[in-house]
């Protein structure tokens, strides 16, 4: 699989929702990391790799607009600055993980669909790792503050506690400056625990393998919905069943949440929308013998 501009583009409107991409820019990050186990060898035919083993990635946040509110869902790398809680995206940083500078940025992408930082509602963050809450704050006057000045911010409590006391592990994936001004400025919201219509026709599936307190969203209504994977599922590539990350806290566990994630995506028009896949959007899956694949790709109009 490569870049593909000839891919279908549809346009989704699901529970009274414009679905829109948001791309913020791509960056690399190591192809052995991303595919854990998985031989490179197979891989490599749909992710290549560079000179130093980093795949393509992109960082693709999703906006929901609707007559009352404008959500976006998790919020990219974000941008070059350093603060007083250190590197927000040093060149270092930059250079590690190959992040490309000159393309969309989530802003750019938001202004794009008529919006600006005060039009956005809502911000739902799946987990606080730095290429998925990145955007969430910024530099304004000398200062970290929320990106988005009048939206809630919504976070499972139990991720927060995680960031707070990362483990040796994690410790290079939570950075205090991507969530402790949301927590300074009053602005997040803390969720306990699986939430069915926490706003109308939006919901949240916790799932621990990746991380604790991670939630991927789902965006449903009678006919059609749309899983926001995050991490369970981060690339179309990662649909098959035993395809997860080295990053992945507790693999097996994955696996079980990704597998229950997908059975209930055939239960009626579903699409999986992902987040650091460079080539589509959404897919959508289909159930084989033993496993699960990709049975079309599709780019959002």
């Amino acid at each position: 699989m490569t870049q593909n501009s000839s891919l279908k583009k549809i346009h989704l409107e699901i529970a009274g929702y414009e679905v829109c991409p948001v791309p913020t820019g791509l960056f690399g990050l190591d192809g052995g990391a991303m595919f854990g186990t998985v031989p490179k060898v197979l891989w490599q035919k749909t992710n290549p790799a560079d000179e130093q083993n980093r795949i393509q990635m992109e960082a693709r946040g999703l906006l929901l607009k609707s007559k009352d509110r404008n959500i976006l869902i998790d919020t990219g790398n974000g941008s070059d600055f350093v603060t007083k809680y250190g590197d927000k995206l040093g060149n270092k940083f930059a250079e590690i993980y190959a992040v490309d500078q000159n393309g969309p940025s989530l802003l750019s992408s938001i202004k794009k669909h008529g919006l600006n930082p005060e039009d956005i509602t809502d911000v739902i963050l799946t987990h606080l790792h730095f290429d998925h809450a990145g955007g969430a704050t910024t530099e304004k006057n000398g200062a970290l503050v929320p990106t988005f000045p009048k939206a809630r911010y919504h976070l499972q409590r139990k991720n927060l506690e995680t960031a707070q006391q990362a483990n040796l592990r994690e410790r290079a994936s939570y950075y205090p400056a991507n969530f402790q001004p949301l927590v300074d400025s009053g602005q997040l919201n803390l969720v306990d625990g699986d939430q069915k219509n926490y706003f109308p026709g939006i919901s949240f599936k916790v799932s621990n393998g990746h991380t604790q307190g991670h939630q991927v969203v789902i965006v449903e209504d009678d006919q059609t919905a749309l899983f926001y994977c995050g991490d369970v599922v981060p690339t179309s590539s990662h649909v098959r069943s035993a395809w997860v990350m080295g990053y992945d806290l507790n693999p097996l566990l994955l696996i079980q949440e990704k597998q229950a994630l997908l059975e209930r995506a055939q239960e009626k028009q579903t699409y999986l929308y992902f987040e650091h896949d460079p080539y589509c959007d959404i897919a959508t899956v289909e159930k084989t013998l033993n496993d699960f694949a990709v049975k079309e790709r599709f780019l959002l109009a």
